[in-house]
């Protein structure tokens, strides 16, 4: 496939750019990032969320009513800096704290902790929820360990869900760490990825085979195996994902299931990774609005 670009330093600023150029009743451009456009209620705890560029439509497309109010958007597969998450989250503060929102990956969790306590001895509420559902990247004992990958999705849905209804910072933490207990994501891989003006691709997939539990980065994951039919993908995703239960649920049946298909910003038919939320019956329920952005 032929790509086009500019100058690959520059690759990332631009595509913000343009994003916003062409989503500006959404997003507009702050510094380190973009934060939505819109006007949102005074005290509203504002989500922050971030982490590098080249996962489009990850971080910016989440930003809009419904989603996150700001995204820190770093350059490609790179962490934003702390700098760029404490101007991001600066633009964003609607004067009812931020709860900042990221994966867990080295670089994030060092930019975005050190973020949060800036912005703490600035006068500002702040917490942070690291997402952590992919199951291939550690056993279920060091789930603290796990990647953080299409399960942001759910957990940053449901932080804004509660954002909205305005509930305090504590209890839109309380909820976006809720949700990510009870997400799970799987991720199969057919081919490699480029970054732009590279030569070689991150990591390849050889034809005919097809990685399994790889991360977003090349990572290493579970291994190789020939390419299954898509019964058998489909039986592989669900399996592995309906294993391991959240805690408090002993069976999958009557549970609520909320399945997520996700290419990941690559071409759906090349790529794709299925996630599952399971929410227990009764409690409090969450009103929620289309997202856009």
């Amino acid at each position: 496939m032929t790509r086009l670009w500019n100058d690959p330093a520059n690759f990332a600023d631009e595509m913000i750019d343009g994003f916003v150029a062409a989503n500006g009743r959404h997003v507009r451009r702050v510094s380190g990032g973009v934060a939505r456009s819109t006007q949102s209620p005074t005290n509203e705890v504002a989500l922050v969320i971030g982490g590098g560029s080249g996962h489009y439509p990850a971080f910016g497309g989440l930003v809009g009513q419904g989603l996150a109010h700001g995204a820190a958007m770093g350059n490609l597969f790179a962490s934003p800096s702390k700098q760029q998450v404490v101007s991001v989250s600066t633009a964003a503060n609607n004067g009812g704290g931020v709860l900042l929102g990221y994966g867990n990956y080295a670089g994030d969790v060092l930019n975005f902790d050190a973020a949060q306590e800036h912005l703490r001895s600035a006068g500002i509420p702040c917490e942070s929820i690291t997402v952590t559902d992919d199951i291939s990247s550690a056993p279920p004992e060091e789930r603290h360990r796990r990647r953080g990958i299409a399960g942001d999705l759910t957990v940053f849905r449901i932080a804004a869900a509660a954002a909205e209804q305005g509930l305090p910072l504590a209890e839109v933490a309380q909820y976006a760490r809720l949700a990510n207990e009870r997400t799970r994501s799987f991720g199969v891989a057919f081919s490699g990825c480029s970054l732009p003006g590279a030569e070689e691709p991150l990591f390849e997939v050889p034809d005919g085979r097809m990685a399994v539990g790889l991360g977003i980065h090349g990572e290493p994951g579970l291994g190789m195996r020939d390419i299954p039919t898509a019964d058998e993908l489909a039986e592989l995703l669900v399996t592995r994902l309906l294993t391991e239960l959240p805690d408090g649920f002993t069976d999958a049946i009557g549970a609520r299931v909320v399945p997520i298909v996700n290419g990941l910003g690559r071409r759906a038919r090349r790529k794709r990774r299925c996630l599952a939320r399971h929410r227990e019956k009764g409690g409090r329920r969450l009103r929620t609005r289309r997202a856009r952005g």
